[in-house]
């Protein structure tokens, strides 16, 4: 398996979608990358020869933010909104969704399994 910016890339896949399996890498970057570096897109990533590796990773490295560094910059970037106490800040504080999505029902992936409240049951009058 190729290794790039501390990644092991697949080997069976075409370079351009082994490539996306870094962090901030999609398909249209992979792609630029390929056209970059002069590599065939329709390759696999096991015939790519250490040269080629090399020189996709040096232009990740000077044209790009991804993996760890993008990783940190996300994390500072929220870190930020939570200490200046905006809207977006206290709703990644509060485990909620933060782009105005509904949470009256559905928003299960942010808040978690349901916890059931009990609720009031009808107490009938006995006289």
């Amino acid at each position: 398996m190729p290794r790039l910016m501390g990644v092991d890339i697949p080997n069976d896949r075409p370079a351009v979608v082994s490539l996306t399996y870094l962090f901030g890498v999609g398909p249209r970057i992979a792609r630029q990358l390929c056209h970059k570096a002069g590599i065939n897109p329709k390759a696999r990533a096991r015939e790519l020869h250490e040269d080629e590796l090399a020189r996709l990773a040096a232009i990740l490295d000077k044209d790009y933010v991804v993996e760890g560094q993008l990783r940190r910059q996300v994390n500072q970037n929220i870190v930020r909104l939570r200490d200046i106490g905006c809207y977006r800040g206290l709703r990644h504080r509060r485990g909620l969704p933060v782009r105005g999505q509904r949470t009256r029902t559905n928003a299960r992936t942010r808040k978690g399994p349901k916890k059931t409240v009990a609720g009031k049951k009808g107490v009938k009058d006995l006289r």
